[in-house]
């Protein structure tokens, strides 16, 4: 048992070790990426550096996730654990758009 409870703890940490974190910037009604690639089990920060609110949000069936509104000098961070094409948004502003596309 006690083998087991190692392995397993060893195998979360260096699955956690491995795992990227990125940030994407929201400046002047945009997203600083238009499109990315990231792994399984990465993570991608979305800052508002504009002086008002944004609302992240994906309806995609790799990740389906809404932010929620925020304001200036706010983030949030979402983790993508499972591959696919992932198209973001802001409820907000339409015209923001971005696609993550998730690999193994």
């Amino acid at each position: 048992m006690k083998k087991l409870l190692f392995t397993l703890v060893s195998f979360v940490i260096s699955m956690s070790a491995i795992a990227e974190s990125y940030k994407v910037d929201q400046q002047g009604k945009a997203f600083s990426e238009t499109s990315m690639t990231i792994k399984v089990g990465d993570s991608v920060e979305f800052y508002n550096s504009d002086p008002f609110f944004h609302n992240v949000f994906s309806l995609s069936d790799a990740k389906f996730f809404d932010l929620g509104s925020y304001p200036a000098g706010e983030s949030k961070t979402v983790e993508f654990d499972v591959p696919g094409t992932v198209h973001v948004e802001c409820s907000i502003h339409p015209e923001m758009q971005m696609d993550i596309e998730v690999v193994e």
